[in-house]
């Protein structure tokens, strides 16, 4: 199910991966349900293509990363799936292999990378709305993980804060399969312009005369 896309310019728009991390999607991940339905799908792979293309066509990305200290300091126990996540046998803590970005994924130089030890949305209590609006961002395209929880959550908060939320619905997963194609629809088609990643590989490779993204042309720049 798709609607009609905007014209993604790449001065105004970021890519955003959410928990698009080893331990959350890669091969020894804490959820391998979930790790195994991203792959399976193809999720991850569009993901990584997008990524790739929006490298190409100077459109920033930026991988948003749950982790948590050693410590659990400033990590909340207020919901089932945070004090879950304490007995998981693979822990997002600061600094490991587990909240690397998942391969095949490619990390870019002007790549940000936003870690939250708190909540369940990239955008909530974190310092990615700032950024993004130093960055210029009117659109943002909201993929990964997963679409049970962070997703929707993220693509609430873009709208609440005045953004305008793409998603390419190939470009996200969750469990099971069938939930995540009735969030799509019954939920994320109220809120967002839903897409594919085709066609926004098509957007981003077609010719454009005189783009430079919003943030180079800054003071200081």
């Amino acid at each position: 199910m798709t609607n009609d896309a905007p014209d993604l310019d790449p001065r105004s728009t970021v890519l955003l991966t959410v928990e698009c991390q080893r331990g959350v999607v890669g091969p020894d991940a804490a959820l391998p349900e979930l790790a195994a339905a991203v792959r399976a799908s193809g999720a991850l792979a569009n993901i990584a293509g997008l990524v790739a293309a929006a490298h190409a066509a100077d459109v920033q990305v930026v991988h948003a990363v749950a982790e948590r200290r050693p410590d659990g300091r400033g990590a909340g126990r207020n919901a089932r799936l945070f004090r879950a996540a304490e007995r998981l046998p693979v822990r997002q803590l600061t600094g490991s292999t587990a909240v690397r970005v998942a391969e095949p994924i490619p990390v870019g130089e002007a790549d940000l990378v936003v870690r939250r030890l708190h909540g369940l949305s990239p955008l909530a209590g974190t310092e990615l709305d700032a950024l993004l609006r130093n960055l210029g961002c009117r659109t943002l395209v909201v993929t990964g993980v997963s679409a049970n929880v962070a997703i929707p959550n993220a693509v609430f908060d873009a709208v609440n804060l005045g953004y305008t939320a793409v998603v390419p619905t190939d470009a996200i997963a969750g469990v099971p399969a069938d939930y995540t194609a009735a969030v799509i629809r019954h939920t994320l088609a109220y809120v967002a312009t839903l897409t594919t990643t085709e066609a926004l590989l098509r957007d981003w490779r077609r010719p454009r005369r005189g783009v430079t993204p919003a943030w180079s042309s800054r003071p200081g720049r």
